[in-house]
């Protein structure tokens, strides 16, 4: 159902995507999905939100490889049509509507930012950054951290259509990294 509902959406587009479009694609009846999800915008975010879930983060023994990992799956994810669609789509509707706003919020940017605190524990666990001492103080840097990656990352490939290459991605954390010179130089790990 869930892949149906992004084949659909990338397909007919927000304006276009019904609940009985999805469910005769996914082969059930409407009230099976209704039962599921109880509106359109529940049902797109949960089918984006999957997507996402795709996403780990492995502890490649260096915070640069582990950026550079991350960001190239991410690219990966981004570049497909379905969640291109799909995003943009949620993107539009989201300022419009604050619950929607609110739902993607909660469903799909907030469990991502567990990979920025993984990531930050990994090259905290390795010396490469110093343990957190301020809770409140650590949790507005991953914030800003998500925000940078995710926001850079979603520019270029959503907005600006350019490729997220090899290259791209060692200088992108090149940048990320300045404020750590011990980790900003050199290449990939």
């Amino acid at each position: 159902m869930l892949d149906a509902t992004r084949e659909t959406l990338a397909e007919l587009g927000w304006g276009g995507l019904t609940m009985g479009h999805v469910a005769t694609r996914a082969g059930v009846a409407k009230t099976t999905l209704y039962r599921r999800w109880p509106s359109k915008n529940e049902l797109v975010v949960d089918a984006v939100a999957t997507l996402f879930d795709e996403l780990v983060l492995a502890d490649l023994g260096s915070l640069r490889a582990d950026i550079e990992a991350v960001v190239r799956e991410f690219a990966e994810l981004l570049a497909r049509p379905e969640t291109q669609a799909a995003l943009l789509a949620l993107f539009a509707e989201g300022t419009r509507d604050p619950q929607l706003r609110r739902r993607i919020r909660e469903a799909i940017v907030d469990p991502q930012k567990q990979l920025v605190r993984q990531g930050r524990a990994y090259a905290q666990a390795r010396g490469e950054l110093d343990p957190d001492l301020d809770e409140e103080a650590a949790a507005e840097e991953i914030d800003i951290i998500f925000d940078t990656v995710a926001g850079t990352v979603e520019h270029r490939i959503l907005v600006s259509g350019e490729p997220v290459t090899p290259e791209w991605i060692r200088r992108f954390t090149t940048l990320l990294l300045g404020p750590f010179p011990h980790l900003a130089g050199g290449g990939a790990a």
